[in-house]
């Protein structure tokens, strides 16, 4: 059951990413190219193939000039709490909107994709988590 709910609040995400995007009038390719990614990670963030991380939906949130709560908008209170959890993140709202995780964020984006990719795995390596 933690997977489809973890499941069931990727394709919210992604349909909200979708709608919010249209709504803009972007495609795909100029929203992937306003976030330094490709046009498959969007398309793959849309249809929940890939889930977006914390610093991701940060971005998207400032590209698509929303709030990052705009993408939890008609998430049960149960599916938010249970992301919550699962993120290991509390209140998520509260966390990225620190001036500290902004400029996290800021910075982390600066970066080109491999060093991005070496900063990553260096945090995880920090936190105890073994890639498999």
């Amino acid at each position: 059951m933690v997977g489809d709910s973890m499941d069931e609040i990727d394709i919210h995400l992604g349909r909200r990413l979708r709608r919010r995007r249209r709504l803009l009038g972007l495609t795909q390719q100029e929203l992937a190219h306003a976030c330094g990614v490709r046009f498959q990670q969007i398309q793959k963030y849309e249809c929940a193939a890939n889930r977006m991380s914390a610093a991701r939906l940060w971005q998207l949130a400032e590209v698509l000039e929303v709030p990052i709560s705009y993408f939890y908008e008609g998430l049960t209170r149960d599916q938010r709490e249970h992301m919550e959890r699962e993120s290991g993140l509390g209140s998520s709202t509260e966390t990225l909107a620190s001036k500290e995780t902004q400029d996290l964020i800021h910075a982390y984006y600066q970066l080109g994709e491999r060093p991005r990719r070496r900063l990553l795995d260096l945090a995880k390596a920090m936190n105890g988590e073994v890639e498999a």
